[in-house]
């Protein structure tokens, strides 16, 4: 028998896989659907700071933040369906009915309004807590530094009112990563959900205006977090999780043996439904056996640069393949 627990920011998890941050996990029914399918924990459907500050002139002097006029508009004018207390209200209620550990997310593109409700999210049961910090460095005034600088003020400023473990979901538009990464577990981070997928924009040429793009994951978008993974795990001192692009066990086994601790999971299931739990779990014990493994420990960055012969091959393989017409 095959041992797939994992220990994830102190919290002990029956496997790797985690459920994702999105609206299959935003009630009751769909918390308890994914844990009896095999989920080690879920992250919440994310709240949107837009959805707990009152004064949306406050929003405004932030809204280079989100990347266009359009986005501004639409969260001034959000709709409250799933406000803050029905929040509080299905953490409470989850920790009562699901014995996984149940993660808070809380969007963030500023260091204001989250001091109270992250109090009360501890208050409510949540066992951690995600910050998805959501930046768009889309202005051209605004320096790396400064961008920089917000991600680190809304960490800390969360992180100092609560006691609860606290993941940092980022995204991949940073001059260095690894520096990035290496900071927020420098200030007590402890993990580091790589990456996050931003809102995917497309044209609709007939109506010659914008439109949303496919809101769903490929398995070739996999390729990022694996390679930040490979080259982070072992230089960081926090855990690392892989999102974006797993759609079945194949993905987890690698995200697991370049070095992540877990792996969190939200397309496949929409395309493949609940039951693409099992049938990944199923995939990672026949691996686990065949390759004569018993824990996932045994595979955790058996294939991180830290621990290659080649660390060079990480970084520069595809421009060697490249210039010296190697296939």
């Amino acid at each position: 028998m095959v041992d797939l627990s994992t220990k994830y920011m102190g919290l002990q998890l029956r496997n790797p896989i985690i459920i994702a941050s999105c609206s299959l996990v935003n009630n009751i029914e769909g918390i308890q659907r994914c844990a009896e399918a095999g989920a080690s924990a879920v992250v919440l459907k994310s709240l949107f700071e837009e959805q707990i500050q009152i004064k949306t002139e406050d929003l405004q002097q932030h809204s280079w933040l989100l990347g266009h006029p359009e986005a501004f508009e639409y969260v001034s004018k959000m709709g409250m369906v799933f406000g803050p207390r029905e929040y509080l209200r299905l953490i409470e209620e989850a920790k009562n009915k699901v014995s996984i550990p149940i993660i808070a997310s809380l969007n963030c593109i500023s260091p204001k309004w989250w001091t109270d409700y992250a109090k009360q999210i501890v208050s409510a049961g949540a066992d951690a807590l995600e910050l998805n910090i959501s930046i768009m460095p889309s202005d051209p005034h605004r320096t790396s530094e400064e961008i920089e600088h917000l991600y680190f003020e809304i960490f800390e400023q969360v992180k100092e009112c609560i006691n609860i473990p606290i993941a940092v979901k980022i995204g991949p538009y940073f001059t260095s990563i690894a520096r990035m990464a290496e900071e927020f577990s420098k200030r007590g981070a402890l993990a580091l959900v790589l990456f996050n997928r931003f809102y995917q924009l497309d044209i609709d040429i007939e109506k010659i205006e914008l439109a949303p793009g496919y809101r769903f994951s490929s398995p070739d978008e996999m390729s990022l977090p694996l390679r930040w993974i490979a080259l982070l795990a072992g230089r960081v001192n926090c855990a690392l999780v892989a999102s974006t692009g797993v759609h079945d066990g194949a993905g987890v086994i690698k995200q697991i043996l370049v070095g992540a601790t877990a792996v969190e999971i939200c397309s496949t299931l929409y395309l493949n439904g609940i039951k693409q739990i099992g049938y990944m779990l199923s995939e990672i014990r026949t691996w686990m056996k065949m390759q004569g493994f018993d824990s996932i420990g045994q595979v955790r960055g058996k294939l991180s640069q830290m621990q290659s012969q080649r660390p060079e091959l990480y970084e520069r393989l595809q421009y060697i393949k490249a210039l010296v017409g190697i296939e």
